[in-house]
């Protein structure tokens, strides 16, 4: 799809919180004070904070499996504040895997959910993200209002 207009900014990580909801086998590793399965399936509410073209906040609820290889990862995020200046909220739609420290993640707009000026919006955005990062973490939305 075709959308005239392109917002690019950082996001950080502004809390986390995972839990396992099915543990398989039983086995798994602590990691900075939390349990990760070997395989199983896990959900974490995220928040993000957006700046640049895009400037808010977003919460995702993520549900996540582990397992050896590219793990699936689906999400539902509610962003609000402005994209280019348009103010509002939105939900966005997210759909990818993970395997050890890399996320591949694809973004669409869910259509029919923004408030205010986003209330129109359409979009896409895709994100790639390596290891952890204290500066923030590109994203580049491609949208239409």
């Amino acid at each position: 799809m075709t959308y005239d207009k392109k917002a690019e900014t950082l996001f950080t990580v502004a809390g986390w919180e995972e839990s396992v909801l099915e543990d398989i086998d039983g086995t798994g590793n602590e990691r900075n004070g939390a349990y990760y399965p070997d395989r199983g399936v896990t959900r974490a509410t995220v928040r993000y904070a957006y700046s640049g073209d895009i400037e808010g906040e977003g919460v995702v609820h993520y549900l996540m499996t582990y397992k050896s290889g590219d793990a699936p990862v689906v999400a539902l995020e509610r962003f609000t504040g402005s994209i280019g200046g348009a103010e509002g909220s939105c939900v966005l739609l997210h759909r990818g895997s993970h395997q050890a420290e890399q996320v591949a993640d694809a973004v669409e707009v869910v259509e029919g959910m923004g408030t205010g000026a986003l209330e129109t919006l359409r979009g896409e955005a895709t994100i790639s993200l390596g290891g952890h990062s204290d500066d923030g973490y590109g994203f580049t939305l491609h949208y239409t209002l």
